[in-house]
């Protein structure tokens, strides 16, 4: 299905592209040159719309279809990123109760620091 929807897709854009290529500009006559626009309308003349205007609105409006079309495909994939396994949490992070032999092995605070900043305040 998802195979499918691409390849229309794919013709759809490549067809679009053309239709909008191949189509001239409003103002493509000698008046647009210098700035007229044959008429005092908001958005100059606007004739009966030619197969190629016809075109281009039938593959924008299915150019949108399929683009949501995949878009709701692509949701019910799975992703790569569901796919990675989990990082495992690092046990130095876990908070356990030390024993008594761990205790044993911590050397005891040091009391210098507070020692030398009292000397250092006594003298100052």
């Amino acid at each position: 299905m998802t195979a499918l929807l691409v390849t229309v897709h794919v013709i759809i854009c490549i067809v679009l592209i053309l239709a909008v290529l191949l189509q001239s500009g409003k103002a493509a006559d000698l008046a647009g040159a210098f700035g007229g626009a044959g008429s005092q309308t908001a958005f100059g003349p606007r004739g009966a719309q030619t197969l190629l205007g016809k075109v281009t609105t039938v593959c924008a409006i299915l150019f949108m279809v399929t683009s949501l079309g995949l878009w709701l495909i692509s949701g019910k994939t799975s992703s790569v990123v569901r796919n990675v396994p989990a990082k495992e949490t690092p046990a130095a992070t876990q908070a356990q109760p030390a024993t008594q032999e761990q205790k044993s092995q911590t050397p005891p605070a040091s009391t210098e620091k507070t020692e030398k900043k009292s000397e250092d305040t006594g003298k100052k």
